[in-house]
């Protein structure tokens, strides 16, 4: 049940702060005076799409906040699922919209998506406004209708699951009938590129090591020439750096025992004299190794033209891109090969799957059937207190021939509201008070079996009066009683008669600006209010009078 809506610079409201009551409210008040505004912020914060025209000029953000009290209306599931804090009672949630466009949400003061709230929304407020009268010709909107007077919100939960999984593996079927066929299309290409890539052989860093070889072999006789003289340059008997440091080691030992500082000299030549050997060791052994090899530099430029032919051809920069190429090509022809085992299984789950979701189809198909004659005569009685004595009323409902999200059925509202004319589609209906009562007279029968929340009635008196306003009033009424909160933006003083609680709205001067506010009446300002909407501009005293009879005062 909403409990108090707060709002601030929005449209033509800069701060307003309303409580409402349980039962049957009214809301009147000037036509232009702001009752679509305040409408308007209450579909902004149940997830309807900001636009920072909503902000009051001047101002920076608006806020529309609302307190609901949930007790026993079982909404912990929504909160636990979400994550929300939820003490089992007050439910706060608020919508804040900036002047540079950017929209927050939350739920309890915790962020939430637009989606998030949405959701929230459409189980706590059903707002019946002109638009909604084309729900009529909303199939699923009738099929609704019917499952919710035969109790199927788990049948139709449970298939509407096993309907999402059956889709879902239809598409994952027909994708993977397409790339299999485009996979056998390429078999041929596919199995050519991989038996090249297998048969060259290829190793990860193998380019790198070959393209070093080559250098050596290209350029064998200059360094083996310069291996040699190095070699010879620190291993010569006669000049060469091992010697001379042998030499200079011997010098300085002779005066180790007269000149102290010799010593770690002698050391450390002694250092250079065992590297430089170790170092002389190693050219000798690559001047050996070295050696010009036609045939094998032959075979290394040869491999090395293989390998770049093969980047160049597939687009590769490295030998492990081709290798791992090589293991994808791999993979794809192995996934051709076991194709055949997927697609089987693939097709018996789909089947499994379509048998499972048919069964439950129908039996949601039996109970609708089962609802329909309660579901007329609901109606029927509901059209004749609203003064359409000579009304007719069918659901009319056939079977689809394939699955379909809501199971496997259409349902058609057949109507005729006068004995001369036939039976036809609801959609067809042109008198804009018949859609009027036809509607309420759907509202009131959802009621019946959804849960607690508050319907708000966007001046569905359009195209009635008199008696016929009070019967749609009374009907509210019963609403309330069946445990909704109902609240009702009227123009009719039969309508606004009938609220336990009523709220004018209205335009005043506020720092020299034209500002919306809402109030709740007392009751002689009831009186005032409702006189003043069977006479207009000038109240008189006759009109005071048929006020107060219509309040029962």
């Amino acid at each position: 049940m909403l409990q108090r809506l707060h709002i601030k610079n929005y449209a033509l409201i800069d701060q307003l702060d309303i409580s409402f009551h349980p039962g049957f409210s009214v809301i009147t008040g000037e036509t232009g005076a702001g009752k679509s505004i305040i409408l308007g912020a209450i579909g902004l914060l149940l997830g309807e799409r900001a636009d920072t025209k909503h902000i009051k000029p001047g101002a920076n953000r608006c806020i529309v906040e609302a307190e609901f009290n949930l007790t026993d209306d079982g909404m912990d599931e929504f909160f636990t699922t979400n994550g929300l804090d939820f003490d089992g009672h007050e439910c706060i949630i608020r919508r804040e919209l900036s002047a540079t466009g950017k929209s927050r949400s939350f739920i309890n003061d915790t962020p939430v998506s637009v989606a998030s709230l949405k959701d929230l929304g459409s189980k706590l407020v059903d707002i019946h406004s002109q638009h909604q009268n084309l729900l009529v010709n909303d199939r699923k909107f009738q099929l609704s209708i019917l499952d919710t007077v035969a109790g199927n919100r788990n049948l139709l939960s449970e298939y509407q699951s096993l309907y999402i999984t059956y889709r879902d593996t239809c598409q994952r079927l027909t994708a993977f009938e397409q790339a299999a066929k485009q996979r056998e299309q390429n078999n041929d290409y596919i199995n050519f590129q991989l038996n090249e890539l297998t048969e060259a052989q290829l190793r990860s860093g193998e380019l790198e090591k070959l393209e070093e070889e080559a250098q050596m072999l290209n350029n064998a006789g200059t360094i083996k020439e310069s291996l040699y003289l190095a070699d010879r340059l620190l291993a010569s008997e006669k000049g060469g750096a091992l010697t001379r440091i042998n030499d200079c080691i011997r010098t300085l030992q002779n005066i180790t025992s007269v000149f102290a500082k010799a010593t770690p000299l002698t050391e450390r030549l002694d250092s250079c004299a065992i590297e430089i050997d170790d170092i002389e060791h190693e050219i000798s052994s690559y001047t050996d190794s070295v050696n010009f090899d036609p045939d094998r530099q032959a075979k290394v430029n040869e491999r090395i033209d293989t390998l770049n032919t093969l980047l160049s051809k597939y687009h590769q920069e490295t030998v492990d891109d081709l290798i791992a190429l090589r293991d994808k090509l791999q993979g794809e022809v192995q996934m051709l090969a076991d194709s055949d085992d997927t697609l089987l299984k693939l097709r018996q789950q789909r089947d499994k799957l379509k048998a499972e979701a048919t069964d439950l189809a129908h039996r949601l198909s039996q109970t609708r059937h089962d609802t329909v004659a309660k579901v007329e005569a609901s109606m029927l009685t509901k059209l004749h207190s609203l003064g359409m004595p000579n009304i007719r009323f069918e659901v009319q409902l056939e079977q689809l021939p394939e699955l379909s999200p809501l199971g496997l059925d259409k349902a058609t509202f057949l109507f005729s509201a006068n004995k001369d004319i036939p039976l036809q589609d609801i959609a067809s209906i042109g008198s804009g008070g018949e859609i009027a009562r036809v509607m309420l007279s759907l509202k009131a029968l959802l009621s019946t079996g959804q849960s607690t929340r508050t319907l708000i009635f966007d001046e569905i008196d359009t195209g009635v009066s008199g008696r016929i306003a009070e019967q749609m009033a009374l009907m509210m009424k019963d609403i309330s009683n069946a445990g909704h909160q109902v609240i009702s933006i009227t123009h009719l003083p039969q309508i606004a008669a009938q609220g336990e609680h009523h709220y004018l709205v209205y335009k005043a001067e506020n720092d020299g600006r034209t500002a919306t506010f809402i109030r709740e009446l007392t009751p002689e300002e009831r009186v005032a209010e409702i006189a003043h909407m069977l006479s207009g501009a000038q109240v008189t005293q006759a009109a005071m009078d048929n006020a107060r009879a219509l309040l029962h005062l």
